[in-house]
Formats: C-alpha cells, sequence, structure tokens
C-alpha cells in the first residue's frame, strides 16, 4: 500500500472546531450591534449639531429672531418636504433657498412620524436657550445639545 499524504478526518475536524471557537471569541468581544448603535448615536449627535446650528445663524441672521414655530415645549421636528406639519415644529425657514440647511437631517433609524425626522427641538422660557434632542437614542444614551 502506498503511503498517502493528507490529513486525517481528525485533524480536519480538530482545525474547524479551534476556527469556529476563535471566530466566536472575535464577534463576542466586537461585539457588531453595539458598534452599530454607537456610530448611529454619533451620526445622531452631528445631526442635532447641524440643526442646532442651522438655527443658530438663523437667529444670528434675523436679529435674535427664532422660527416662529419653536416652542418651550420639546416637540418633533417636521422634515423637509412633508404634507402636513401639524403637531410638529415646521423649520422650512432654514430649507428655504438652502440657506441653513439643504434638508431637515432624519434620525438613522428614521422610525418616527410619518412627517417628522425623530429629532425634538424646544426653547428655554424668554432666555432664548434652544435645545435640541435625539429621543430614540440607544445605549441608554441621551443625546441633547443647547445653546
Amino acid at each position: 500500500m502506498k503511503n498517502q499524504k493528507g490529513f486525517t478526518l481528525i485533524e480536519i475536524l480538530l482545525t474547524m472546531s479551534i476556527i469556529a471557537i476563535l471566530f466566536a471569541v472575535v464577534v463576542f468581544v466586537i461585539n457588531p450591534q453595539l458598534r452599530f448603535e454607537e456610530a448611529r448615536n454619533s451620526e445622531r449627535n452631528i445631526e442635532i449639531s447641524t440643526i442646532l446650528n442651522a438655527v443658530h445663524q438663523y437667529r444670528l441672521d434675523n436679529n435674535g429672531t427664532l422660527p416662529a414655530s419653536i416652542t418651550q415645549t420639546p416637540t418633533e421636528i417636521c422634515k423637509t418636504g412633508a404634507v402636513s406639519c401639524v403637531g410638529l415644529i415646521d423649520l422650512s425657514v432654514l430649507t428655504t433657498n438652502e440657506e441653513y440647511l439643504i434638508e431637515i437631517p432624519i434620525d438613522p433609524n428614521g422610525v418616527c412620524n410619518s412627517n417628522g425626522v425623530c429629532y425634538e427641538i424646544s426653547k428655554t422660557g424668554n432666555s432664548g436657550r434652544i435645545t435640541v434632542t435625539a429621543p430614540d437614542a440607544e445605549t441608554s444614551s441621551t443625546i441633547s445639545i443647547s445653546r
């Protein structure tokens, strides 16, 4: 009988088992779901900052006047080109002629009112302090920026 070179079934199974264990450890350590949640939260942070900057620039250009629809109650912002903004904050003055924003950013998950963007905006009393919040933030985070 010839002496054949190759791998035995035991060697192949052992190698596959080691690879499977290493793969499981890597997936557990990396935790891709958590990384995706953190990435979406980073995007939310950037987007609410963009909205706040646009409102602030509008205020500077209009002698301290805010868009009229902003109230003291945190309310969801209406999306650009929405059919109806009833019950939402209409910031279309920011997107007119794309002067401050091309369009109002929408939450990465996008699971919100059909005409909303899942971000809320409010002002504090007469101080004019504006707060933009991402109420659908993940990983038990609260994402809110005020100016």
